[in-house]
C-alpha cells in the first residue's frame, strides 16, 4: 500500500500529498498555528518511565505530559542506532530509503534535507530552532550551512561536562542542565505573533563513550538510588546468553557487557547511573514546561517526547542496542495537545507508532502539507480520537556495514517477531512469538509446527523491504 493509498483509507486524503512548504499563510492564521517542541532522548527504553510501570526509576515530568497527553505504549524506532534512527526522525524515511548512517562517506544530500521538518517548517514561517546532539551530517555548505535551517542552533552531544562549559575543568555543569538553560534562553526570545519548532535532542542517557564510568550522570543526584538494590531482568543470565547464535555471543553488544553488567557490582553501578541520567533529563523537561507556562506559551505548545532507540539493561547477556529484541527497538513516545480535549488526554494508545511518524506528524500539526518522499503516517487521526485503518506491522532493520554488529533486518506483528540476520552464509532466522514469549526467550524458527507462519513473515519482509527502499 502506498502513502496515497493509505491516506485515502483513512478518509485523509487531502492530507499532506503537495510537496514543499505550506502557501502563505495570513498573519492571524499564522497565530493559531501550534508551537512545537520536540524533546528526544538518546538510548531511553520504553520501560524508563514511571509512567510505563516502572517499580523503581520516577519521572513525574514525563508523567505529566502522558497525564496531559497521549501515551502511545507499543512505539518503535524502525532502525535502533542513534544516526540512522536520527536520520527517519527527520525526513520520515525508513534507513533502507534515507540510507544514513555512521560513516564517513554518509551524509544526507539538500535536496533530501530540503524535505525535512525542520525545513519544511522554516519556509512555512516558524522560527525554528535545534539544541543538542544533531547525529546526523547535512550537505548545506552551500545553503547557509545549519543558520539556514535553524535561528537557534546550539549543537553539542560529546562531552558530559564539556570544557567550555566549565572553563575551570571542573565537573560542575552537566549537559543536561546546560540544554535545559538553552532551551530557556530560546523560549524567551519567542513571540506569540510567530510560531516555533524547537528540538531538544539530548545525550542522555546515553553512555560518554571511552569513559570507564560510562554513564556520568550530574553529582547533584549521586545519592538517588543510592540505598536501593535493582533488579536483574530474567533474560539477564548465562542460560540466556548461550542460547545466542555465536556470531551474536561475539557481537560488539556482549563486549559493552563485560565492561557494564558482568559483576553484581558494575551492574548495580551502572543501572543506577542510566537512571540517574533519565531523572536529569526529567528534571529538565519540568523546568521547560515551567517556562513556556510563564511566557503564555503553553496553551498553544504540542510537546513530543520520544527516544532515538532503546537499550539493553543485560538482558540476553548483552549491553547497547543493535540487534531487533523489544529492549533495543521499542522505545517512549508521549504527544501532549494543550488544545485536544480533555476527554482525550490521558489515553494510552496501543496502535503501532514509528520514529518515522514524528516528521509527518509534526508537518500535520502545523498545517504544512506532507512530501511524498515521506514513508511514515502522522499520528494525528490517532491524537483526534478518529477510527482509521492502522498498520498491523512494520519493517526494522540494522544496516550498517561494521565489524562486530550484526546486519539485520526484521518484521514485527502485534503477536509476531521475525528477524533475518543477511551477513550470515546462510542466513540466520528468529521467530518470536510475543503473545506466548513477550522476553523473546525461545526461538520457534526451526519448530516444524510455524514453518507456515515463518514463511509468511519471511515473505512480508521481503514485500515491506521492497517497498520501503524506494
Amino acid at each position: 500500500m502506498n502513502r496515497r493509498q493509505f491516506l485515502s483509507r483513512m478518509g485523509i486524503a487531502g492530507a499532506g500529498l503537495a510537496v514543499g512548504a505550506s502557501a502563505a499563510l495570513g498573519q492571524e492564521e499564522r497565530k493559531k498555528r501550534p508551537n512545537i517542541l520536540f524533546l528526544l532522548t538518546d538510548d531511553q527504553r520504553w520501560d524508563a518511565m514511571s509512567c510505563m510501570g516502572h517499580p523503581i526509576l520516577k519521572t513525574p515530568n514525563m508523567d505529566r505530559l502522558a497525564k496531559e497527553g497521549r501515551l502511545f505504549e507499543n512505539a518503535f524506532v524502525t532502525t535502533p542506532i542513534c544516526a540512522a534512527s536520527r536520520a527517519s526522525i527527520f525526513l520520515g524515511q525508513y534507513e533502507c530509503r534515507h540510507d544514513f548512517t555512521f560513516g564517513k562517506e554518509k551524509i544526507i544530500s539538500w535536496p533530501a534535507w530540503e524535505q525535512s521538518y525542520p525545513m519544511l517548517l522554516k519556509k512555512a514561517g516558524y522560527r525554528t530552532g535545534f539544541i543538542g546532539k544533531f547525529g546526523v551530517k547535512v550537505d548545506w555548505k552551500e545553503h547557509g550551512g545549519p543558520r539556514g535551517t535553524f535561528d537557534f542552533w546550539k549543537p553539542g552531544g560529546g562531552r558530559y561536562f564539556p570544557k567550555k562549559e566549565n572553563p575551570n575543568g571542573q565537573e560542575e555543569r552537566h549537559l543536561t542542565q546546560i540544554m535545559g538553560e538553552h532551551a530557556l534562553d530560546f523560549l524567551k526570545r519567542c513571540s506569540k505573533d510567530k510560531p516555533f519548532c524547537l528540538s531538544v535532542s539530548f545525550k542522555a542517557p546515553h553512555v560518554q563513550d571511552k569513559d570507564p564510568r560510562q554513564f556520568l550522570y550530574d553529582p547533584a543526584y549521586k545519592d538517588l538510588y543510592a540505598d536501593m538494590t535493582m533488579p536483574k531482568a530474567k533474560t539477564a543470565t548465562p542460560k540466556h546468553f548461550e542460547a545466542l547464535p555465536k556470531f551474536i555471543q561475539e557481537s560488539l553488544g556482549r563486549k559493552r557487557w563485560g565492561f557494564r553488567f558482568s559483576t553484581p557490582e558494575q551492574y548495580q553501578e551502572m543501572v543506577k547511573g542510566y537512571y540517574r541520567l533519565v531523572h536529569g533529563v526529567d528534571v529538565v523537561v519540568g523546568r521547560v514546561l515551567a517556562e513556556l507556562e510563564k511566557q503564555g506559551l503553553a496553551d498553544n505548545t504540542v510537546v513530543i517526547y520520544a527516544s532515538d532507540n532503546g537499550f539493553f539493561l543485560g538482558e540476553h547477556g548483552m549491553a547497547g542496542k543493535w540487534l531487533l529484541y523489544e529492549e533495543s527497538i521499542r522505545v517512549p513516545l508521549i504527544i501532549a495537545d494543550p488544545r485536544a480535549p480533555a476527554a482525550l488526554r490521558g489515553q494510552r494508545l496501543k496502535q503501532m507508532a514509528l520514529n518515522v511518524d514524528i516528521a509527518p506528524t509534526i508537518l500535520e500539526l502545523a498545517g504544512v502539507p506532507v512530501p511524498n518522499t515521506v514513508q511514515g503516517h502522522s499520528l494525528r487521526p490517532l491524537l483526534d480520537g478518529r477510527r482509521v485503518d492502522w498498520r498491523e506491522d512494520f519493517l526494522c532493520e540494522h544496516l550498517w556495514k561494521v565489524k562486530m554488529i550484526p546486519r539485520c533486518e526484521g518484521v514485527r506483528t502485534g503477536r509476531w517477531k521475525y528477524i533475518r540476520y543477511i551477513a550470515e552464509n546462510p542466513v540466520y532466522e528468529q521467530l518470536f512469538d510475543l503473545q506466548t514469549d513477550p522476553l523473546e526467550e525461545t526461538n520457534l524458527a526451526g519448530d516444524p509446527r510455524y514453518q507456515s507462519t515463518l514463511r509468511e513473515l519471511r515473505n512480508r519482509c521481503d514485500e515491506l523491504k521492497n517497498r520501503w527502499s524506494k
